[in-house]
Parts: C-alpha cells; sequence; structure tokens
C-alpha cells in the first residue's frame, strides 16, 4: 500500500469528471487499497479517485468512530434522495476549511462494491452528507462550489497563498 498525493484546491485536475470503471480488477483494487490508506493517514472521512489525480469513478467513506467500517463505492448513481439537511463541510483538498453546504437529507445509492458486485445502500445524515460530497468530486465540484462567489474567492486566496508557503519550505 502507498499514501497517494491529494490534490489541493484550487488545482484544475479537481474539475475532471471522473470516467466509469469498466472492470474491477487487481489494480482498482489496488487503488482502493492505497487510498483507504491515504484517507485514514490524512486523516479524512471520505476520499474520491479525483483527489488522487485518478479520474475514474470511484469513491472511499468511513464514518466510524473506530475507521474499521470501510465503504467503497465504484461508479455511484444515486437513485433516490428526499429531504435537505444542512452540515458544516470539510475536505481533504481544502484543508482547514469548514463551511455550512445544503444536500439532501436521504438518499439511495446503487454502486459496485471492490469485487465489482451490484449494491444499494439506505443513507442519512453524515453518510449521506459525505457519499454526496465524495460524488461530488467525480462531477469535478468541490464544495466550496456551494458558497458564495465572495467566499470562494477568499478561499482560492487562501489556499495559493499555502501553496506558496509550502513551496518556500521545502
Amino acid at each position: 500500500m502507498a499514501i497517494l498525493n491529494i490534490l489541493n484546491y484550487p488545482d484544475p485536475k479537481l474539475h475532471t469528471i471522473a470516467k466509469p470503471i469498466e472492470v474491477v480488477d487487481n489494480s482498482i483494487r489496488k487503488l482502493i487499497d492505497d487510498m483507504a490508506e491515504t484517507m485514514y493517514s490524512a486523516p479524512g472521512i471520505g476520499l474520491a479517485a479525483t483527489q488522487v489525480d485518478r479520474h475514474l469513478q470511484l469513491i472511499l467513506v468511513d464514518i466510524s468512530e473506530t475507521k474499521d467500517n470501510l465503504k467503497v463505492f465504484i461508479n455511484p448513481k444515486i437513485i433516490e434522495s428526499s429531504g435537505q439537511q444542512v452540515y458544516e463541510e470539510g475536505c481533504l483538498s481544502v484543508p482547514d476549511v469548514f463551511e455550512s453546504v445544503k444536500r439532501a437529507e436521504h438518499i439511495k445509492v446503487q454502486a459496485l462494491d471492490r469485487e465489482g458486485k451490484s449494491f444499494e445502500l439506505e443513507a442519512d445524515g453524515l453518510l449521506a452528507v459525505c457519499i454526496q460530497h465524495e460524488m461530488d468530486h467525480l462531477l469535478g465540484k468541490v464544495f466550496v462550489e456551494y458558497l458564495s462567489p465572495l467566499k470562494r474567492n477568499r478561499i482560492k486566496i487562501k489556499m495559493k497563498k499555502r501553496a506558496k508557503e509550502h513551496l518556500v519550505n521545502v
């Protein structure tokens, strides 16, 4: 397993639309394992392949306190949604930024698991938020795009300044 590099906003690669995974094979399972190690070490509760510069429809989610309930979604599709909830979200691609975002309260997702078997999952609360957040990455969308242009611009400036400071310190 390996820890992968996570792209940081406003990297234009975060706006790449992910392609469906045609075959779930050992290379996809290795990517899943590497992404899981990356997500847990970050630490985070979700990660999309787009965030590690692999533009495939693959997301991982684990909202458990014990970090032992990894959920893998390959080619996920939301087939039902209802209600609305506002949740304070953060993102591994936008470090140290937390903002309130409105999303569906209840969703039903259809996807493939790490073995390529189809499944459906109903989710609400934090799990529903996390799945929707990660699925947005597959569409090339970062959560800050739900914010006002002013807030989004402030975050973009903060992230660019942070990247420059990191380059100076390397």
